[in-house]
Parts: structure tokens; C-alpha cells; sequence
């Protein structure tokens, strides 16, 4: 009974897109943000820590931006039987933030540290809705520290360089069908990995006054987590339910982020960004056990290489107040018959804007607003279950989401 019980924390952690595009972070500072995050042609202020780190080498003297996004997610699940109510997720907020630090050294280098999230946010849904044997809670945090050195080869031409270190959190809870027996098992599963590492690369050229070009490349990170498993359900069942140390490794994926901006008048800049995002490198999730390593199941997840295209625009509107707007669409890596309710990703498109202001002659504020529509997604062909591991109940269904992000940065020269 033990071992048929301990199957179904397999399935908890296999079923999972923790790292789904979903889980990428963009938003790393208001700037960016407002105008689609088209700014590795661009990068002028401190969030090119992000999109390309070669754009502090043009910046002067010493710069600090802080700063938080809001973002508020909407979701919900119908099942294909008119019988099925529409369930939907509990609101909540998640606040990724961001500090950048550069400091130049002469005429050529600049030398930073930022540091951001990366990879976030998560899903509850109701403790008794349809899908609870595939997810209830899914939260993942992972916190990412950057040293960069950006130099300048030329009076035009830059490159950079920086080291990542990284730290991520997990949790997930989901309720478990412990049928043929009576009742059902709640599970609480916690990891954490303290040291994952990465690196970036970037150059940002202007070959004339107007028109920058500049490219990014920021390393796949491979986080080894581990933790524990927390099973409570029946007190007759209570010997047999898992608890127990567990270690998975998930890689986040490498990507590459190329963009141009053209100043078409002095206080006029267009920008456009192509971002490709090479998930394919999760093709499988392993879980073993912490103790003696030995592997516990393994299971496809087969996920696409996807990109996402982003356009922004920027209009100085006089020497305190400038304007921003922007539009992305992101293309989603999860297949159809892999997506399930820890986050049900989909392509999107997104719509944004905001304004930057100058509080004084060192001190500014950027402010932006996102809207992000998930495209519809019914599935059909699921190999998630909404039964447990007893038997099979494919999850289809229509998935509906949106989000609302706000953002606030402040800068400060020295």
C-alpha cells in the first residue's frame, strides 16, 4: 500500500511547468516595460543589466535605479461537459523588484551589479475545484544577482560581460484521490536551491547619431532543488502517506535578444526587439531521492524553443516629461496535451505604456502600465489527469487568462 500511495507524489512534481514561459519575468524595470520591452537596441538606462549589459558602458559617473512591478494575474478553467462549472483562480499580487548599481572607472569601463527576478509568480485555485489532484498552490521565486563589466572598444561600439548568481523557491500543494481507499491526501511539497549560476553577454553598436543596433546572451541556469515532501490525509492512512526528502534538477533556458532603435526626429525613438527563448532544453524532469540519488521515475515534458516580438516607441515631449508606448506578442513553449493548471500558459499578446519624469537634475521616475491577454486555449488531447494516479482522467478544458502589471522605477545620478 505504501508504495502504490508514494506514486502519486510523482505525479505531483512531474505534472508541473514550473519553468513555463508563464514563469518568465520581463519586467525589470518601468522603462523598458512601457515600451514593450523592445531596449536592447536602446539600453540607456539600468535595466539593460537585462536586456543587454553592453549599454552602460555610455553611461556617465554613478547610477542607481530601484523599483517593483505589480502584477495581478486572472484566470480560469472550464471543463468540456456543460456539467463542469467554470472555475476560477484566487487573485493574487506578485511584486518581482529590481536594483542596478554602476560605477565608471574611466572613459571606457563601466563596472555594475543588479539585481532582479528573473523567473516568478505562481497559481491558487480553490481547495475543492475539478483540476485539485493536478494543482491547488504553485509558487516559484528565483532571485538573480549580476556583475557586469561593460567596455568600450570604440567611441561606438560596446561589449559586456557578467556573472550570475542565482537562488530559486518552491512550493506546490495539491490534493491527491487516495481511491480504492476513502477520503483524500493533502500535499505540501517545499525545495529550495541557494546556488545556481549563469552568465551574459551583450554589445550595443551605433554606427550613426540615430539608429543603435545591440544584442544580448544570457545563459541557461541549471538549478539542482531540494526538499521535502509533506503528506497528511486520514489518520488510518497516516504510516503509509510520503514524507520524505526529495531532489529534482530544472534548467531555465538560454536565450538570445536582439534590437534596433532609430531616433526618426531628435525626440522621437522607435524600437523593436526580437527575444528567442530556447526551452527545448526541458525536455525531461528527474526526481530522485535526496538520500542515495537513486532515480525515482522520469518524465517527458518536451517543451519548444518560442519567441516573442516586441515594438516600442518613445516621444520627448519636453526636457522633464517623455511619453512611451509599446506592443509584444509572446509565443507560449508548452504543448497542448503537456499544459495543466500550475500555470496555463498560452501566446499572448501585450499592450503597454507609461511616462518617464524628471524630478530634478539627478532624479527621475519612470512609471508603466502592461496589459497582457492570453490568446483562448481549449485542450483536448491532455495527458494531465483530474483523477489522481487511479485510473485516468484527461484534463481538457478551456483555459482563459489576462494580466494586469504596474511598475515604478526610480534613478538617481550622482
Amino acid at each position: 500500500m505504501k508504495k502504490y500511495l508514494f506514486s502519486f507524489l510523482f505525479s505531483l512534481i512531474l505534472g508541473g511547468n514550473l519553468v513555463a514561459g508563464g514563469f518568465q519575468l520581463n519586467e525589470h524595470g518601468a522603462k523598458a516595460m512601457a515600451m514593450g520591452g523592445a531596449f536592447a537596441g536602446l539600453a540607456n538606462d539600468l535595466s539593460a543589466f537585462y536586456f543587454n549589459p553592453a549599454g552602460l558602458a555610455f553611461m556617465n559617473g554613478i547610477n542607481v535605479s530601484a523599483g517593483t512591478a505589480l502584477i495581478a494575474p486572472t484566470g480560469s478553467f472550464r471543463g468540456p461537459s456543460p456539467s463542469i462549472q467554470e472555475s476560477k483562480m484566487v487573485n493574487k499580487l506578485f511584486t518581482p523588484s529590481h536594483l542596478y548599481f554602476s560605477y565608471q572607472v574611466d572613459d571606457k569601463l563601466v563596472l555594475g551589479f543588479g539585481a532582479n527576478n528573473p523567473f516568478g509568480l505562481g497559481t491558487t485555485w480553490d481547495d475543492n475545484w475539478v483540476g485539485r489532484f493536478a494543482a491547488v498552490v504553485t509558487e516559484v521565486q528565483v532571485f538573480s544577482f549580476n556583475a557586469v563589466a561593460a567596455y568600450k572598444l570604440l567611441d561606438n561600439l560596446s561589449l559586456s560581460a557578467g556573472f550570475q548568481y542565482n537562488f530559486a523557491n518552491v512550493e506546490i500543494t495539491k490534493q491527491q484521490n487516495l481511491s480504492p481507499f476513502n477520503g483524500e491526501a493533502h500535499v505540501d511539497l517545499k525545495g529550495k536551491d541557494m546556488a545556481a549560476f549563469g552568465f551574459t553577454i551583450g554589445a550595443l553598436w551605433k554606427p550613426t547619431l540615430d539608429f543603435s543596433i545591440g544584442a544580448t546572451y544570457r545563459s541557461q541556469v541549471k538549478y539542482d532543488f531540494e526538499g521535502d515532501v509533506v503528506t497528511t490525509g486520514p489518520a488510518q492512512l497516516s504510516a503509509a502517506l510520503p514524507n520524505a526528502p526529495i531532489a529534482a534538477e530544472l534548467t531555465t533556458p538560454a536565450q538570445v535578444i536582439a534590437g534596433i532603435a532609430y531616433k526618426f526626429m531628435p525626440n522621437f525613438v522607435v524600437t523593436a526587439d526580437f527575444q528567442y527563448v530556447m526551452w527545448s532544453s526541458y525536455d525531461y524532469l528527474t526526481v530522485t531521492y535526496k538520500s542515495d540519488g537513486k532515480v525515482l521515475t522520469s518524465s517527458e515534458r518536451l517543451f519548444e524553443d518560442t519567441w516573442i516580438a516586441r515594438l516600442g516607441i518613445e516621444y520627448k515631449y519636453n526636457s522633464s516629461l517623455a511619453l512611451r508606448a509599446g506592443f509584444l506578442y509572446d509565443r507560449n513553449p508548452v504543448k497542448d496535451e503537456y499544459l495543466d493548471p500550475t500555470l496555463p500558459d498560452a501566446n499572448r499578446l501585450g499592450f503597454s505604456g507609461g511616462i518617464g519624469y524628471a524630478l530634478t537634475n539627478n532624479l527621475s521616475l519612470d512609471l508603466a502600465y502592461l496589459f497582457l491577454r492570453f490568446q483562448e486555449r481549449t485542450i483536448t488531447n491532455s495527458k494531465i489527469s483530474t483523477s489522481g494516479t487511479v485510473g485516468f482522467s484527461p484534463m481538457n478544458g478551456t483555459y482563459n487568462s489576462y494580466a494586469n502589471l504596474f511598475s515604478l522605477t526610480f534613478n538617481y545620478k550622482f
